[in-house]
């Protein structure tokens, strides 16, 4: 090869396999004796990418091979950076790149100081930075330069948009200035502005002395214009070349001309991307690249070498008419059977993700019983990923997901981020319990001990969030006992809840001591932990480099952020034969079973986001592809991975949202196929996925009638329990004889338990000290550590209904309480009869009035009339029957319920009184005189049929009679109720 010669460029097509196909064809053709290819050298886009031409080496060998040197470009969206051939030592002129994550945080301070007053707070300061570092990239990878915003064309068409985006141009433009002047300053530059000064300083460098040992860059299709400089240059190399993955050399000149200018505008003047090119199209920025490189595609030589498993030569042909832009697709119509055949390719529809992650566990379980068999699953949903992960681990096979996990997700993350909820929220419930339940708090043979007093005192803090704080939860430890585990934890968490506005250092310090503390060396041991130390460290030095100050409220939003760009990978010991790749990682890749899958608009392609700072058209003008583009390196990255021999094409008509729109890629699939025949149809894997979990047909469960023994049953009565009883008989064998309570959530609602508990309490000291009702309230308020917002929001209505109460009894001096908050207790017909009566009144005639606070709605005189409803004729016949030792021959005439609920016509505008007596123009109820004679039937029939007798404790016996829906789940009413006898 003699120096001067044309650009030696390649194309690897889609269905020969790039890296197979690249390695079957370096070997013979750079191989020397003795030292094989070690003195080749090959520019690979990313280590991933090195990590598989590696792979592609040693199955071509079939033995020992020595290696060509690898050197990474460096991949921009894997957070990549250079190898050491193209940053070497002698590139010390270059000044060194600025930290990102510094970068991120100045310009943080930069926003604050420009926007003053109008600057958004906390995280979403951050994420405006981190819009606006993303743009500063955007520019500089095209080397744009800020004075490039300031020329003529640029600032007529900020003077047409809207205001606000006027408004974004030029705050971003002052940024950027101030930015760039620091950066100056301390003599460093941005990252992809480093990177494009090493790219220019290698082409200089080789285009003035060519190296003696042959370079190939292969694989990159970045189209940067330093970057396409640079491969220019290798391809003019006296033994250097550049081979590009699927470029389409079949493609007519009239459809290639229809992708439009990429970048090379046909007159002078022309913007390089313009409206009509068709930028979504997976050839389009190879298109671009070649244009950068000044390239004609005629001048792009196919590369002729197979590699391992490669498909047949028609499914290149099938791809490409599959992505034929708008006016050429018009050709569709008259396609020969063998330009549109795509033989072994199938497309899979399931229900939902989880469905669709079991038919891919299923079709992979398939595929790695054939030996040496490899199996790729190629997805940009990470949620869908890591639920096929957890399905193959049905049959023990370890996959390895390449892409990572967000930091945030995994263990160590999650617990330093509930460790900054903690503080964000003062200690609420849900993230106090989250952290210290953590999988590596006290991990080990401490952990056994520790989560017995820690579910001691979740128990005790189920139920309405307290008041924030690690002092209220003092008690409630005590109340648990677990007084001495709870003090040396909350010595722990306490430095988490003295800060109001920390630097995030500061704040970093504190959550890394509390970690150690609580998870010990657990925390930084395994690869997410040493992810999250890299992460700490760089943000503690930074931030207080910076002096970034942030609230606790915003502490965990932007900790969440950070690592939300941090992926933790595998250490790679899975199964050797299963890959699972996002978009990125997938490049190069190849399998003889591709499934592309989460093939939906919104996952594959994703949305396309518009900028938020730069308009649409001002990127345009400036000669920076729009967000459009991203769509066509996702058709790309499909295209690729269709060139494997055997292709699922995988979606679900759901997702977690509702329905779901299939891919505009897998549209155009259907579409090149016309009606699909069962050759590209996969429904097996979606059938055994839907059967694989399915047991054989159950007999129907029958209406539960426990029937336990005369032992079991006799126990206590309680007023509240009679209605039960009566009402449904299973409801009072879980509760009374199970003794089943059911849980409150944690941080749950004020419900009406807690209402109702809250106002007898209230009462119960006014009608003992008669204190003032107002003091009485916010005493007991703050005894029971209430949550600020719960005061709030229950106080004043509270305040409303007790004043009425109160009204109501200075309203009859004849009638006088002598009885409040009392508990009873009588022996009737050898059952234990209790209950508590919320207050008993002497009325002037010398018989009693039974009263019953209720914070809702009373009961009903037909409830009451059917026996659903007899607390207060229960009641009416423990007072006469003396169970209540204060008082002893008393004659119980008067029956209300006290309901502290709305009312228009009470003064305050809470309270009424209503009775279950029919009286006045009442049409239901009982009668006064036969109240208590017909509680004491209904007494007498719950006993005679469940406490003494033998009668089965019925599931909803009486389905119309009011009741709560606690123990549905254990009586698993949804099983038999719409069974029919």
């Amino acid at each position: 090869m003699s120096e001067g010669r044309g650009p030696q460029i390649y194309s690897i097509a889609a269905h020969r396999g790039f890296a197979d196909a690249l390695v079957a064809g370096l070997i013979p053709r750079y191989s020397e004796p003795d030292v094989g290819l070690a003195r080749l050298t090959l520019l690979l886009p990313s280590s991933r990418a090195m990590r598989t031409v590696q792979e592609a080496f040693v199955r071509a060998s079939g033995g020992g091979l020595l290696m060509p040197r690898m050197a990474a470009v460096g991949d921009l969206d894997l957070d990549e950076t250079l190898g050491a051939l193209l940053d070497p030592l002698g590139a010390a002129d270059i000044p060194p790149a600025m930290s990102p994550t510094r970068r991120w945080l100045r310009i943080a301070e930069l926003l604050r100081e420009e926007m003053g007053p109008d600057a958004p707070r906390g995280a979403a300061l951050l994420r405006l930075a981190q819009d606006v570092a993303r743009t500063m990239d955007r520019l500089l990878i095209e080397d744009i330069g800020p004075e490039e915003l300031q020329g003529d064309h640029v600032i007529e068409i900020v003077g047409d948009l809207a205001v606000h985006w006027q408004r974004s141009v030029r705050l971003f433009a002052r940024v950027q200035a101030r930015w760039l002047a620091e950066l100056g300053t301390i003599g460093a530059l941005d990252s992809a502005a480093r990177r494009n000064r090493l790219f220019d300083h290698a082409a200089r460098r080789w285009r003035a002395v060519p190296p003696v040992t042959p370079v190939v860059a292969a694989g990159v299709t970045s189209a940067s214009p330093a970057l396409a400089n640079l491969l220019r240059v290798v391809s003019t190399l006296p033994a250097g070349a550049v081979i590009l993955p699927d470029l389409d050399l079949a493609m007519p000149a009239a459809v290639w001309d229809e992708l439009g200018a990429a970048g090379k505008g046909v007159n002078p003047g022309d913007p390089p991307f313009a409206e009509s090119d068709a930028v979504t199209h997976p050839q389009y920025h190879l298109k671009l690249l070649l244009n950068r490189m000044g390239v004609n595609r005629e001048e792009v030589q196919p590369w002729h070498r197979r590699g391992i498993g490669a498909a047949p030569p028609e499914r290149s042909h099938a791809i490409s008419n599959l992505f034929l832009p708008p006016e050429a697709s018009t050709a569709w119509v008259g396609l020969s059977a063998d330009k549109r055949r795509l033989a072994g390719v199938r497309l899979m529809e399931s229900d939902n993700p989880e469905a669709e992650a079991q038919a891919i566990a299923l079709l992979i379980r398939q595929a790695v019983a054939a030996p040496e068999k490899r199996v790729a699953l190629v997805t940009p949903d990470r949620a869908l990923a890591r639920r096929v992960v957890q399905h193959l681990r049905r049959w023990h096979i370890e996959a390895d997901d390449s892409a990572g996990r967000p930091l945030s997700i995994t263990a160590a993350g999650r617990l330093m981020l509930q460790l900054a909820q903690v503080a964000a929220e003062q200690a609420a419930p849900v993230p106090l319990i989250a952290a210290l339940a953590n999988p590596l708090v006290r991990f080990g043979d401490a952990r056994r001990d520790w989560l017995a007093a820690l579910r001691k005192f979740e128990l005790q803090l189920r139920g309405p969030r307290p008041e924030g704080g690690l002092e209220p939860l003092g008690p409630m430890a005590a109340q648990a006992g677990v007084a001495e585990w709870w003090a040396p934890t909350a010595a722990i968490l306490a430095p988490l809840l003295e800060g109001g506005e920390l630097l995030l250092a500061d704040w970093l310090d504190r959550l890394a001591a509390a970690g150690e503390l609580l998870a010990g060396d657990a925390l930084w041991a395994r690869e997410d932990g040493r992810a999250l130390a890299s992460l700490v460290e760089d943000l503690r030095l930074h931030a207080r480099e910076i002096g970034t100050v942030i609230a606790a409220e915003d502490l965990h939003v932007a900790l969440r952020d950070a690592m939300e760009a941090e992926a933790v990978r595998p250490p790679f010991g899975g199964h050797p034969r299963v890959s699972i790749y996002g978009l990125i990682e997938s490049r190069m890749a190849r399998a003889d079973l591709v499934i592309a899958a989460g093939l939906n608009e919104g996952t594959w392609p994703a949305r396309s986001a518009t900028d938020p700072l730069l308009a649409p058209a001002v990127l345009r003008g400036l000669g920076v592809p729009g967000a459009d583009f991203r769509i066509g390196l996702s058709a790309h990255d499909l295209a690729a991975a269709m060139g494997a021999p055997e292709v699922v094409l995988s979606r679900a008509r759901r997702d977690e949202s509702g329905p779901a729109i299939a891919s505009r890629f897998l549209l155009r699939v259907q579409a090149l196929l016309g009606e699909l025949r069962p050759a590209h149809r996969e429904d097996r894997a979606p059938a055994l996925a839907a059967a694989i979990d399915d047991a054989p047909a159950a007999a129907p469960y029958p209406r539960p009638q426990p029937m336990p023994d005369a032992a079991q049953r006799k126990v206590a009565l309680s007023v509240t329990g009679l209605d039960r009883l009566r009402a449904d008989p299973y409801q009072f064998y879980a509760s009374s004889i199970l003794s089943l309570s059911e849980l409150d959530a944690l941080d749950a609602d004020p419900g009406p338990a807690w209402q109702g508990e809250l106002a007898h309490l209230i009462l119960e000291d006014w009608h003992r000290t008669g204190q003032p009702m107002q003091a009485l309230a916010d005493a007991r308020l703050e005894a029971m550590h209430a949550h600020p917002l719960t005061r709030a929001l229950w106080r004043p209505r509270l305040m409303k209904a007790l004043e009425w109460v109160e009204m109501e009894v200075a309203a009859d001096p004849q009638r006088t309480p002598a009885l409040w908050e009392e508990r009873g207790r009588m022996d009737y017909r050898g059952v234990t009869l209790h209950g508590r009566i919320d207050r008993l009144d002497r009325l002037a005639d010398g018989s009693f009035a039974v009263v019953d606070y209720k914070t809702g709605r009373p009961p009903s005189g037909a409830q009451v009339e059917a026996g659903y409803a007899l607390q207060l004729g229960t009641l009416g016949l423990m007072v006469e029957g003396g169970a209540f030792d204060k008082l002893a021959d008393a004659r119980a005439t008067r029956f209300e319920y006290w309901s502290l609920g709305r009312n228009d016509k009470s003064v305050t505008g809470f309270g009424y009184i209503t009775t279950p007596i029919k009286e006045g123009n009442k049409r239901s109820g009982i009668a006064q005189r036969e109240f208590l004679p017909q509680a004491k039937v209904f007494l007498d029939a719950a006993l005679d049929a469940w406490i003494l007798g033998e009668a089965p404790f019925t599931a909803r016996l009486n389905p119309d009679a009011p009741g709560y829906a606690t123990y549905d789940q254990l009586m698993r009413l949804d099983e038999w109720a719409g069974q029919t006898e």
